[in-house]
């Protein structure tokens, strides 16, 4: 559904349950909205598995389910589909759980023409467009921007016509991340470790250089989504939504139309390179390598890596 619509059921009354609808809209992106601009669009999200009874408590958006959703599912081939019309299709519960907690994760759309990672704040909830990394650490994010990860992933991934389509089974859980370094351990337990230390710098430093090109400060506002209720500041909530980035005026609104993240890459300005390349060095000396490898080498070292950790694991 819109924003629009959104945002006018945000400020409706509060339901019969005595719960907000806040509980149950959030922001929606799909894979074009990561690689271009986002387009405002949200979902009603009922989780994975609350029953139809407590569903119907959230007048407005059940209703808009009711009529729009209803009617689509009750001819789905699919039982499952037709029985939990209310539920997300593909809910994915391990995403929720594993990313429980977390203010942002990583994400990146599944076919683009460049693999570019990008932060999601959540609650905003990512179509099946997007590869999403339930980790909120800047380690994790500039290993896999890295280009030993993109090489990787190009090498592992499949492509959808000319343009390289990311999959998770071959590209992220076969990748050899640095010693020490790898997702099945907590940010917190390698936070202190100079490799970590200086990915991260590199890995933030970067982010921050393209969120300034992408939405300068003298073009956009950036206006809080919901004012959280009376009750949720008293439970320490300072807002429940990322803020909305809208152009100051028509003239700023043309110029960030082509800002995106595919138009900087396809462009790769200098201050760009130099940023991948101070991430890139970060990461090599992570693994122990020099930074001048070539493409091959770095494959060929980071297949070895893989086989090594394969056959402690059989």
């Amino acid at each position: 559904m819109p924003g629009e619509l959104a945002r006018n059921w945000l400020e409706g009354p509060v339901n019969p349950n005595g719960k907000r609808n806040a509980d149950v809209l959030k922001p929606y992106l799909n894979g074009i909205e990561l690689t271009r601009r986002a387009q405002d669009t949200w979902i009603v999200d009922f989780g994975d598995q609350m029953p139809l009874p407590e569903a119907s408590l959230f007048e407005r958006p059940f209703e808009h389910l009711r009529q729009f959703v209803l009617p689509v599912r009750q001819v789905n081939k699919q039982k499952k589909a037709r029985d939990l019309w209310w539920i997300t299709w593909c809910p994915r519960p391990e995403f929720r759980a594993a990313s429980a907690g977390l203010r942002r994760y990583i994400a990146t759309a599944r076919v683009a023409k460049h693999r570019m990672w990008v932060w999601l704040e959540t609650p905003s909830l990512p179509d099946s467009q997007v590869v999403a990394i339930a980790r909120d650490d800047d380690t994790t994010f500039g290993i896999l921007h890295s280009k030993f990860h993109e090489l990787w992933s190009l090498r592992l991934g499949t492509s959808l016509e000319d343009r390289p389509r990311y999959t998770p089974t071959t590209c992220f859980e076969t990748f050899p991340f640095p010693e020490g370094l790898t997702p099945n351990i907590p940010a917190a337990d390698y936070a202190s470790d100079p490799r970590a230390v200086a990915i991260a710098k590199a890995a933030s430093r970067l982010n921050e250089l393209r969120e300034a090109w992408l939405n300068p400060p003298d073009l956009v506002q950036r206006l809080p989504e919901v004012v959280p209720t009376a009750e949720q500041r008293e439970a320490g909530a300072e807002k429940i939504y990322p803020d909305r980035i809208l152009p100051i005026d028509q003239a700023a609104a043309k110029v960030l139309k082509d800002r995106t993240l595919t138009k900087l890459y396809n462009e790769r300005p200098a201050w760009l390179d130099h940023a991948h390349k101070d991430l890139d060095a970060a990461v090599a000396s992570a693994y122990g390598w020099v930074a001048d490898l070539t493409d091959e080498q770095i494959l060929e070292r980071l297949f070895a890596l893989n086989q090594e950790r394969a056959a402690k694991q059989s």
